[in-house]
């Protein structure tokens, strides 16, 4: 009985010192299975990170073409649809990592380095001191030029005309006879020509001069050279002084005043300044328009049809169309003259600065020509190569459960390089675009190219203002005043038929 007893007594020992254990080691297994879960998930996670690199390049069966890419063609799907089959969906808390990875993936690099190999232009010498794109004009024995002032014997070359003369005159300096000739890059005053070359310029022109007494008697002044004009202009001006609108003449045509004076000086004297061109044409608009800015004198106008869109500010020009608008022309005149509120409101632009639409205008010309030149042709050879398949497969989005993230290229009007925005499928709105391009722009301390070009009065501080954004590749005039995303369907649309789509801004 006592050793029964005492094998009892052990037995119970034995079992106490095994319940201390027990927690010990449920608690391990239990460790044991999360870490074993935990490998299993980074071995998940390895392999979907391992797998992003293809996922991205899911085909479509649709077609369009732009910007990088185009569907049908080795681009991503863009279209809101659930991932392709082996398509990786990212959380939503990892849209950062996703931009991150289509910035690497997207990056691709061109094969021409135009800081190493730039732009060589023939025919013409460098004229300008400061460009976005390596860029050089002149000859070399060893490289042939990427484009030539005139026409190239070499069809690898492209031809270049450049002219500020009108097409009235000079019949080739209209796009499609200059296109006809041979010429695959137009440089002229037309805002449709691929490289426009206007006479407006902040730098020539000081715009926002102090408006100066006027002190003739005369309503207005002109300086008429060309008796031959191909249009009514001198008949305009004899209509004028018939209804009473005295104007003294200083140029060979019509001349009642000694013509050598300072044009300038002289028209600073004057509320009016006739603005006559020798031709109505688009766009054709000379220093007769812009010396009167700067004089303070009230450009009357003959000439460009859509010189309204010239205009600094309301009510800032008078338009005569033609002959039948002289006598209401000339009523408005002697009402400004002898008002002065109406006169001080016809200026109002001078003191309150000049309207958003006419800095932007103006302010394509704070990039010289010649540089918008190089910047043009630099964009052309990249879109070449932007057709072939390394760039064609780039992704250009990533899925996520909730949508897509779409990268974009944006860059300043007058700049080259381009910047990353993304934008996500639930936010493809005009606001969202316009607030990504600002926080991209923001974020790189952006200068503006107008900065230092425009009259100090109107710079501003350092805060950015978009005016317009629109594909790469548009000309002036349809960027200005032709092209717009009608609604956020239409950008949506876009976004989704260009895959990396490159879009220019101009900031006023």
């Amino acid at each position: 009985m006592r050793g029964s007893h005492s094998q009892a007594q052990a037995v119970g020992r034995q079992r106490r010192r095994c319940g201390w254990l027990l927690p010990l080691l449920v608690g391990a297994a239990f460790l044991g299975e999360i870490a074993f879960l935990g490998r299993l998930d980074m071995a998940k996670n390895a392999a979907a990170v391992e797998s992003w690199t293809t996922s991205f390049y899911a085909r479509s069966s649709s077609g369009g073409v732009g910007g990088g890419g185009g569907e049908g063609k080795g681009a991503v799907v863009v279209a809101d649809a659930p991932p392709a089959r082996g398509e990786v969906e990212v959380d939503d808390d990892d849209f950062r990592l996703c931009e991150e990875r289509l910035e690497r993936e997207d990056g691709v690099s061109h094969s021409r380095d135009f800081d190493k190999d730039p732009v060589l232009v023939g025919g013409a010498t460098k004229d300008w001191n400061k460009c976005s794109v390596g860029c050089e004009f002149g000859f070399s024995a060893t490289k042939t030029p990427d484009a030539t002032f005139g026409i190239a014997p070499d069809p690898s070359v492209e031809s270049i005309l450049r002219s500020m003369e009108s097409s009235q005159y000079y019949s080739e300096n209209s796009i499609a006879v200059a296109r006809g000739r041979g010429y695959k890059i137009v440089m002229t005053t037309s805002l449709s020509s691929d490289v426009p070359v206007g006479y407006f310029s902040w730098a020539e022109y000081d715009i926002m001069a102090p408006v100066p007494p006027k002190t003739e008697e005369a309503l207005a002044a002109a300086f008429i050279s060309n008796c031959g004009a191909r249009n009514f202009r001198l008949q305009a001006l004899e209509m004028l002084e018939s209804l009473d609108v005295k104007i003294d003449s200083y140029g060979s045509c019509h001349r009642n005043h000694d013509g050598k004076v300072d044009k300038v000086e002289t028209l600073k004297r004057y509320k009016f300044s006739l603005a006559f061109e020798n031709s109505n044409e688009e766009d054709y608009v000379t220093e007769k328009f812009f010396q009167s800015l700067v004089t303070g004198a009230i450009p009357v106008v003959i000439g460009a049809p859509n010189i309204q869109e010239f205009s600094p500010g309301e009510g800032a020009i008078l338009h005569i169309k033609e002959l039948d608008d002289v006598p209401s022309i000339a009523k408005t005149m002697k009402h400004i003259a002898s008002n002065e509120e109406a006169f001080n409101q016809s200026l109002r632009w001078k003191y309150d600065g000049p309207s958003d639409s006419f800095k932007a205008l103006i302010d394509m010309a704070a990039v010289h020509s010649s540089c918008r030149l190089c910047i043009h042709v630099a964009t052309k050879i990249h879109e070449k190569e932007e057709k072939t398949p390394k760039f064609m497969n780039r992704p250009c989005s990533c899925s996520s459960k909730r949508g897509k993230v779409y990268h974009l290229f944006v860059r300043e009007r007058g700049r080259f390089k381009t910047e990353s925005i993304f934008l996500r499928s639930d936010q493809l709105t005009m606001g969202a675009l316009e607030s990504a391009v600002l926080a991209k722009f923001r974020s790189v301390n952006h200068v503006p190219v107008w900065k230092d070009e425009r009259p100090p009065s109107i710079r501003g501080g350092d805060e950015l203002k978009v005016y317009k954004i629109y594909p790469i590749g548009l000309t002036q005039r349809q960027a200005l005043y032709q092209f717009r995303f009608r609604d956020d369907a239409d950008l949506e649309k876009y976004i989704k038929d260009h895959p990396c789509g490159k879009l220019e801004v101009i900031f006023v």
